[in-house]
Parts: structure tokens; C-alpha cells; sequence
């Protein structure tokens, strides 16, 4: 391990030489300078071009009524490649459509179907992949799409908040990191006040939000509050990504109900939903239905694909549910390889049909490559990633609401105080009122090792049970711009100091006069100095591991185990004298092996022992020779473990820095397929092309690619006439039996 191109234990070895105290002067430096110093939170992607004209129309205000904005895509592909870049799935095939302002545009179909790819393609948050690519084409307002064309706002299904604030407290904070124009608290409390009344929160307004460990809101009360912390700063476009989810009937409603308004007052809404009831349902405006990343339908909802899928045969049973009746017509039933069969060529067949009848059902306008200067809606020029107000009113908000989340975390702190306390009752009996003799040398030094190794094991699980959930939500708001990552770590710092030292002395004040160490009043206070920093020490670096790791299992895996490396080479286990040359820097980086040094040293200094013998031990500097640790003051120790902290929150900063979400592009599709027609496909050539995602089926129905689907498809069925052509009450002609057979569904 390498740290400025010198080895970490050279930085953090032992004090003692000009050159080490000006390497810490600098570190200390920098790291102050990376967390002060100004920049923005994401790197801005460059500007586009644009004319005279457009830099006249004015930016979208913060507040008030959503600019409109209409977003159409075409052929949006997505693959996913091997390792040896061979296409091996399909999650999106050649998907059109169009979301309008001031309508709910539902995404829907069977588990797997490429909704949530769909949605996250659109907001652009599919996470970068080498195996992955996407193609297609993507307008806003007829203008192609960047991340900086609008606001928008995303939802997701995981709903993080800071559980010990209240749902108004939560609120008011992301309405002052996002909106600092508003300066007067007048003001805010009314914005704030809207907002709640807008989305049915004001009966939970001062509750707790909660979490696993404290009850708090509901979970469509939640679901509620991540629209209203999204809508604080007007998005023209809100992305949901199923919204209902872990929700009965009632919150779901209730969920959606929400949706409805917000595209009632100007939003463009897009959800993606799995199975709605049927008072939801009729909440939508448009849908569109996918089936293994393929397009079945999309267009308005209500009556108009029941009337669509009538044409084919497809009636909905009086009194069903037309979300159900959807979601049957387009689901593979794997019950058994007939079924299976069956199932799979009637989806075939109402992909090619509707890929045949785009022109009549759906409702985008054609994309091209160029830009259309003609449009009569603005474009909106709105820069997503800014920086929000001053960096020292981020960092004395943030720093509020760190303690306000620390000190109101009532469970937390009630179990590290009672484990604080049992470990050093636990341990004082074990060590009960150690005497001068030979052996109570033996017993100290395993006191003094059981303590740091407590102190630093309880400090470090505790931050790596957190800090990765805690991480999700500030990637989320810092990829809004609401403030940097310098004042975030900072007021985290700061505000856990407190709490933090808390335990620690709670753990030294029992402790030693139950093991009757030294009984000085100096000598106690550096004691509880020692675990206190330690303890500080060990959480920087359950902090890096949770800025290494995505997941908090990742991180109670790694955490633990890398302490116990430091642990091995903590100074009892192994003298550094004989550690073997490779491995000589692990003891100048441990923080147990610092913490254990400056105990040993604090305890045993001018300490006289009862000796009977010659080779007795007679003074504590005699053990701390053969402990390698001769010729070191207290005041070294907490030197070396400063400097391991440092290093700590630098290596944080940096990891948290560079690992923010990197997402993928959109790559533009071919020339030859963007300019093909969808009519002018053979038919023979569709369903090869879409059976190379297609479930594997029984060798005994395996579908040639070369067989026309019209030898199992009837003529009537590929070229539907148009829907205005046909009335409502009509009722077509049936096929023969044979003839739809394929199509049949159980249980309809």
C-alpha cells in the first residue's frame, strides 16, 4: 500500500523526524483543502449547442407550475453481452413511444418484461455496463436528450430517508438545500405547507419517518414523501418506478391517486406497474405493454386496446379487471410445454401484428435525426446538477441534520451504551482488583488488549451497519446538486463527535477502577483519551469500507475482517521486532496495535512490581521493552492514531468521490435500421429476429425460424382494420376453432 508514493508505514510509523512531521503537516492540508474547497457535487457534461433564439427563452422557474415537456422515443434497444461480447439477451427490442405533459403514462406487463429497463432508459439512470449496450433514438420537445434538457424527478420503489426526522423536518431541509432563493422562513414554511396539503401528508406532518428499528409513517405515507422531497424543485417529468409496490389496495390507490394530480396540474408522469386493480387502471391516460422487452401495444388506456385486442379474438370478460384480462393475454404459462407453446406464439403474433399497425394504435410522431426547429413548445434549458447556495449554509444545514439523526437515534444509542456498559462489567470481573504480583503483568496486558480490540470492533460494526444505506441517500440528493460532498462529510464528522466519544468513556469509566489499574487521576484521563480516539479511528474506517462496498452485507463482511488483520498485528500477539519484513508496515497502520501501545505505556510507566527472583520483573519498562514498545510517550501514540484517522476520511472523500453513479448512453441505432419501415418487414424476418430472447421450449415444439408466421397465424388476424373503422359494439367474426387455437388462454 502505497500513499504519496511513499509506503503508508513510513507516513504513519513512528514519530521521531522532521521529514514525517512535514508529510502529516501536508496531508492534514490537503485533506482540509479537498474538504473545503469548492466545486460541483457531479461533472457537468457539456453544453449544447444552441441559437440566438433559444437563449432568449427563459429558464423554467424553481417553483411554480411545470415547463411542458414531451418526450418521444424509437427503437430503444438493449442487449446484454458475454464476456466475449456476444449478444445473449435481449431486455429491450426495438421499443416506440411518447409521454405527453399532463398525462399518466403507465408502463406494464408480466415480471421480467423490461419495464424497469424501459423507465430507467428514459431517465436516463441504467448504470453503466461494458456488457451492456443501448441504441435508439430519444427527443425531448423534438430536440434530442441530455441530462441537462429538464428536470425531472425519479421514484425509485426503495424509499431512504433520515428515519429520526419527521416528515415537515425532511421536508424544510430539502426545500432549503434545493430552493436557497427562498430566503425568508415565511416563505419556506408556506411552499412547505403546499406541499404537504398536495400530497395528503399533513395528518403525519410531525411524525417520524421511521425505519426498520422505529416505527414511524406508513409506507404510502412514504411513498407519498419521496414525491413531495422530488417535487420541491418543479420537475417537468416524474419517472416512478413501481410505485405500489409492498402496498395494499388502499395506499396503492392512494399512491396513484397522487400521480393522477400531478399530471392533471402539467407533469409528465411515467410509472412502470406491475398489475394494477381496477380503480387504478382507469386512473391512467395512455399505457404501454410490454412482453420480453418487446412492444405489444401502446396507446391510450380505458376501453381502447380492449377494443384493439377484440379485433384479434381477445375479448374481456364482463366484470374482470382489464389490468388482469392484459396481463393474461401477454404472459407465457409455463404449466406445461403445450401451454408453453401455445402462449409463446400467440405473444409472437400480437408483437407482429402490432408492429404491422403501429401506424393506426400509436400515438408518437416520427423521430429523425435532425433537429426539429419548428416546435411549438419551448425547450427547456434547465440544468439538473447545480450548485445550490453557499458551501458554509450547506455544510450548517447538513450538519443539522446529522444531529438531529445522531442524537434522536434512541435505540442505537440505548444498545452501544448497554454493550458499553455489560463489556466493562464483563471484563472488570473477569480482571477483578489486579494486584503488583508476577502474574497480574500477564493479566494487564490482556486487559489492555480485550479493551481496544472492544472499543475498535464496537465503533467500526456499528458505522458499517449504517453508513452504506446512509450513502444511497446522499448519491440521491447529490445527483441533484443539493450540495457537495465536502460539507456532507464534514457536518457527519463533527456531529457524531459527541456521540461517539460517549461510549468509549462510559466503557473507561466502569472499567478501570474495577480492574484497579493505575489509580491516578492523569492517568485515567489518558485512558479514556486513548479508547476515545480509537474508537473514532475504528469509525473513518467503517466509513472507507462503506464507501468501498454497495451493500451493507458487503461491508459487515470486509469490516470485521480487516480488523482482524490489524488485530494479529496489534502488539500482542506478534512483537513488530518479529514481524516478518513483508509484512512490516500492517503494525504501523493498526490502530489496535497504536490504541494497545498507548494503554501499555500509560499503565506501566514508573510502575514497581512484586519480585521474589532475580529474573523477575521489577518495572513496567522492563515490559514495555520486551513489547517493543521502549523509548514512546502516550502523546506519540495519539499522534500516530491521528494520523491514521486523517487517513481515513482523505481515503473516504476520495472513494466517495469517484464512485459516484455512472450511467450509460443512448447510442443512436444504425442508419439502415432507423430509416427501414416497420410495414416493409417480411414477416418471415420479424419473428426470426424476435425469437432470439424467446424461453427456450421443448425440442418437440421448437419453431423453425424460416416458418411465415402466417402458417399458424390466421390472415385475418395480421392486418386488423383500423379501429375507427370498426364500432365499439360490433362484434367480429369469429375464426374457425382450429384457427385460434394458439391463442386460446386458460380460464378465459
Amino acid at each position: 500500500m502505497a500513499f504519496g508514493g511513499k509506503k503508508v508505514g513510513e507516513i504513519i510509523g513512528k514519530p521521531g523526524n522532521g521529514m514525517g512531521q512535514i508529510l502529516v503537516a501536508v496531508a492534514v492540508a490537503f485533506f482540509f483543502r479537498l474538504i473545503t474547497g469548492p466545486g460541483p457535487s457531479l461533472l457537468p457534461e457539456p453544453e449544447e449547442q444552441h441559437t440566438g433564439e433559444e437563449e432568449d427563452e427563459s429558464v423554467a422557474p424553481t417553483t411554480g407550475k411545470p415547463v411542458p415537456v414531451t418526450i418521444q422515443w424509437k427503437n430503444i434497444t438493449c442487449s446484454l453481452s458475454d464476456k466475449s461480447g456476444k449478444t445473449v439477451r435481449f431486455l429491450l427490442k426495438n421499443v416506440s413511444g411518447e409521454a405527453k405533459p399532463g398525462r399518466l403514462l403507465a408502463l406494464m406487463g408480466p415480471s421480467g418484461s423490461g419495464k424497469t429497463t424501459l423507465l430507467n432508459v428514459l431517465a436516463g439512470q441504467v448504470g453503466a455496463s461494458p456488457r451492456l449496450r443501448l441504441s435508439g433514438l430519444l427527443e425531448v420537445n423534438g430536440r434530442p436528450k441530455s441530462n441537462k434538457a429538464y428536470r425531472f424527478a425519479y421514484v425509485r420503489q426503495e424509499d431512504l430517508f433520515f428515519s429520526q426526522l419527521t416528515v415537515r423536518e425532511t421536508l424544510s431541509l430539502a426545500a432549503e438545500l434545493q430552493l436557497p432563493t427562498i430566503s425568508s422562513v415565511e416563505d419556506r414554511e408556506e411552499y412547505v405547507n403546499n406541499l404537504l396539503f398536495r400530497l395528503g401528508l399533513v395528518s403525519c406532518a410531525d411524525s417520524n419517518v421511521g425505519d426498520a428499528k422505529v416505527r414511524g409513517i406508513s409506507g404510502g405515507e412514504k411513498k407519498r414523501l419521496s414525491l413531495a422531497c422530488e417535487l420541491i424543485a418543479s420537475p417537468s417529468v416524474i419517472f416512478a418506478d413501481e410505485p405500489t409496490t409492498g402496498l395494499d389496495a388502499f395506499q396503492a390507490e392512494k399512491v396513484m391517486e397522487t400521480l393522477r394530480q400531478l399530471a392533471e396540474d402539467g407533469h409528465t408522469v411515467i410509472c412502470s406497474i406491475h398489475q394494477p386493480r381496477g380503480s387504478v387502471y382507469v386512473k391512467f391516460d395512455d399505457i404501454l405493454l410490454l412482453v420480453e422487452g418487446a412492444l405489444v401495444y401502446a396507446g391510450p388506456a380505458h376501453e381502447e386496446p380492449l377494443s384493439y385486442f377484440s379485433k384479434f379474438g381477445y375479448t374481456c370478460p364482463d366484470h374482470v379487471n382489464p389490468a388482469e384480462f392484459l396481463a393474461d393475454l401477454i404472459s407465457v404459462d409455463y404449466s406445461s410445454s403445450e401451454s408453453v407453446y401455445s402462449s409463446q406464439k400467440r405473444i409472437d403474433s400480437l408483437v407482429e401484428a402490432f408492429s404491422r399497425n403501429t401506424s393506426i394504435v400509436l400515438y408518437s410522431t416520427p423521430l429523425t435525426r435532425k433537429q426539429n426547429l419548428n416546435m411549438s413548445t419551448k425547450f427547456v434549458k434547465n440544468s439538473v446538477v447545480e450548485r445550490k447556495g453557499s458551501w458554509w449554509r450547506q455544510f450548517w444545514l447538513l450538519l443539522k441534520r446529522a444531529w438531529m439523526q445522531a442524537s434522536r437515534d434512541g435505540p442505537t444509542n440505548k444498545v452501544r451504551a448497554r454493550m458499553s456498559i455489560a463489556s466493562a462489567i464483563i471484563f472488570g470481573s473477569v480482571f477483578w482488583r489486579m494486584g503488583r504480583s508476577q502474574t497480574s503483568i500477564q493479566d494487564r496486558m490482556g486487559l489492555l488488549q480485550v479493551a481496544a480490540i472492544n472499543t475498535a470492533m464496537a465503533a467500526l460494526t456499528k458505522t458499517v451497519g449504517v453508513f452504506p444505506k446512509e450513502r444511497a441517500i446522499v448519491d440521491r440528493e447529490r445527483a441533484k446538486g443539493s450540495y457537495g460532498l465536502g460539507p456532507y462529510l464534514l457536518s457527519k464528522l463533527l456531529a457524531e463527535i459527541p456521540i461517539g466519544a460517549a461510549f468509549p468513556l462510559i466503557f473507561g469509566t466502569i472499567l478501570y477502577p474495577m480492574a484497579n489499574l493505575h489509580p491516578t487521576l492523569s492517568r485515567f484521563g489518558k485512558f479514556c483519551v486513548i479508547v476515545t480516539v480509537e474508537s473514532f479511528s475504528a469509525s473513518a474506517m467503517g466509513l472507507t469500507v462503506g464507501a468501498m462496498v454497495p451493500t451493507t452485507e458487503a461491508a459487515m463482511a470486509l469490516g470485521p475482517s480487516l480488523m482482524t488483520v490489524f488485530l494479529v498485528f496489534g502488539g500482542y500477539y506478534v512483537n513488530s521486532e518479529n514481524t516478518p519484513m513483508i509484512f512490516r508496515w500492517i503494525p504501523r497502520v493498526s490502530l489496535i496495535r497504536w490504541a494497545f501501545q498507548g494503554l501499555c505505556i500509560n499503565e506501566f510507566s514508573s510502575v514497581q512490581f512484586d519480585h521474589q527472583n532475580s529474573i523477575d520483573i521489577q518495572t513496567g519498562e522492563q515490559v514495555l521493552e520486551r513489547l517493543s514498545f521502549a523509548g514512546s510517550q502516550v502523546k506519540d501514540t495519539l499522534v500516530a492514531q491521528g494520523r491514521i484517522l486523517l487517513f481515513w476520511y482523505w481515503t473516504t472523500y476520495i472513494l466517495l468521490r469517484r464512485n459516484k453513479p455512472r450511467y450509460q448512453q443512448l447510442e443512436p441505432p444504425p442508419l439502415e435500421q432507423h430509416d427501414e419501415q416497420v410495414d416493409s418487414t417480411p414477416t418471415n424476418q420479424f419473428v426470426s429476429s424476435q425469437k432470439l430472447d424467446l424461453p427456450l421450449l421443448d425440442q418437440q415444439f421448437e419453431l423453425v425460424d424460416s416458418t411465415p408466421i402466417n402458417q399458424f397465424v390466421p390472415p385475418q388476424l395480421l392486418d386488423p382494420p383500423p379501429l375507427e373503422q370498426v364500432e365499439s359494439s360490433q362484434q367480429l367474426e369469429s375464426p374457425p376453432p382450429n384457427e385460434l387455437l394458439p391463442f386460446i388462454i386458460e380460464g378465459l
